[in-house]
Formats: structure tokens, C-alpha cells, sequence
């Protein structure tokens, strides 16, 4: 079984923006394999379903980005699945927009969800899919940037990366992780 989560914060006001990426890709694999996200546990959103004929979990997380690894951690104790077999997938201002990278393991950089991933989790050793952002023009608009509305145009070019990301989601689950950054990371 394969335990996949997106990176987001939960309230409406959040919704179509950078730091959502990870939802968004959650979304859109639920929506591309007929999964419903319609149960609740250890303070997140979740569907149980079958992707590449494989049981998969998909989760996102309801405690705020800088608290997400409080929830995942449930999952993989009662799961008891390896971290090896738990995918995250969060935005990422140093990949460009339209563009990911995906990783068997690393730090969190200046990620803060992933920084509490790293914390609960008590491991970098957890694959993940960088979905590209970009940065703002001025360093100081970081935080307004990330959680500020997409205009229209750039929403259209942040999709190909989220799509990349359900791609390569869905190639991991069936080949891996050393296939899945060979074919992905070169894109």
C-alpha cells in the first residue's frame, strides 16, 4: 500500500494558490482514478482507492502546512507502511513553474511543511514531488506570493506542473523511485 500526500492549507481562502499545489495534485489524482476524498481521521482528508493496481491512501493534511507532519505521522504508525512506500508532494519555490522535481530523500530546505515532516517523521528518507512555483520578484513578498491568488495566466502554466506531478505520482507506483527521477527529472 502506498500513502500519498499533498502539502496545502485547508480553508477556502487558500484554495487556488502556490502553497496548494500538493492538494491540487491530491485533487487531481482522486479525480483521475475515481477516488472519493470524503473520509476524515488524524486530522486530515482522505480516500482509499486503487492506482496501478495498487492500494493507495491519498491524504491531505487539515492541521495547516506548518503543522502537516502531526497528521501524516498518524497514518504511517497505524499503516505501518515504510516511509519509502509514503510520497509527498508540496510546492517548491526553487523549481521553475511548470516544472518538478521529484526525490527518494533529502532535507526540508526553507519548506515548512516539510520541515514538520521531517520532525514527526524523525527521517528525510520519504520520497517527494517538488511541484515548481517560481519566486517573486522581491524577496520580501515570500510569504504573500505563496499564499496570494494565481492571475489566470500563470494558473494555466502551474497546472503542467501539477500534471506532471499526478504523472509522476502514478509512474512512482508502478516503477519506482530511481525510474520515476530518471524519466521525471529530466522534463
Amino acid at each position: 500500500m502506498y500513502l500519498i500526500v499533498g502539502l496545502g492549507n485547508p480553508e477556502p481562502e487558500y484554495e487556488r494558490t502556490r502553497h496548494n499545489m500538493g492538494f491540487d495534485v491530491i485533487n487531481k489524482l482522486a479525480q483521475n482514478n475515481d477516488i472519493s476524498l470524503n473520509k476524515t481521521k488524524y486530522n486530515a482528508i482522505y480516500g482509499t482507492g486503487i492506482i496501478k493496481n495498487e492500494k493507495v491512501i491519498l491524504i491531505k493534511p487539515q492541521t495547516f502546512m506548518n503543522n502537516s507532519g502531526e497528521s501524516v505521522v498518524e497514518f504511517v504508525r497505524f499503516y505501518k507502511e515504510p516511509l519509502e512506500k509514503v510520497m509527498v508532494v508540496y510546492d517548491d519555490m526553487d523549481t521553475n513553474i511548470g516544472k518538478i522535481r521529484v526525490r527518494a530523500k533529502g532535507g526540508p530546505g526553507s519548506h515548512n511543511g516539510m520541515k514538520s515532516m521531517v520532525y514527526e517523521l524523525k527521517s528525510e528518507n520519504f520520497p517527494r514531488i517538488r511541484v515548481g512555483i517560481g519566486k517573486p520578484k522581491n524577496e520580501f513578498d515570500r510569504i504573500d506570493y505563496v499564499i496570494g491568488r494565481i492571475p489566470n495566466e500563470e494558473y494555466i502554466v502551474l497546472q503542467e506542473g501539477e500534471n506532471l506531478a499526478v504523472d509522476a505520482v502514478e509512474h512512482w507506483i508502478e516503477n519506482g523511485i530511481d525510474n520515476t527521477m530518471n524519466v521525471y527529472n529530466t522534463k
